[in-house]
């Protein structure tokens, strides 16, 4: 498995600033994280989301090819950065209909 943590620059409010991926070795995602300017984190494994997070039907591009595009800044990172963000912010058994509880 790879660990990819992109940061995207941009001014689009429904897309996330911050995307880190487990992609396998024929270069597949297998679990992600999207990180929302908003605070929301997204996520998405083979069999559960949350919000509009989804893996890709696209194999994920080499880090010397996404880093071509000016809007993103991708690097490596290794399974313990990984996993330390997906148990601190994947919820199983919460999916993209489940709402935030709101602040009284």
């Amino acid at each position: 498995m790879d660990y990819i943590d992109v940061t995207w620059t941009h001014n689009i409010p429904s897309e996330p600033k911050r995307i880190v991926t487990e992609v396998d070795a024929d270069r597949w995602e297998t679990r992600k994280l999207e990180f929302f300017a908003d605070g929301r984190v997204g996520w998405a494994s083979g069999d559960a989301s949350r919000y509009d997070t989804t893996l890709d039907e696209e194999q994920m591009p080499s880090l010397k090819e996404i880093n071509a595009a000016s809007q993103f800044e991708a690097v490596a990172m290794d399974v313990v950065e990984f996993e330390a963000l997906w148990l601190e912010h994947a919820v199983p058994g919460e999916d993209d209909d489940e709402e935030e509880p709101e602040d009284d």
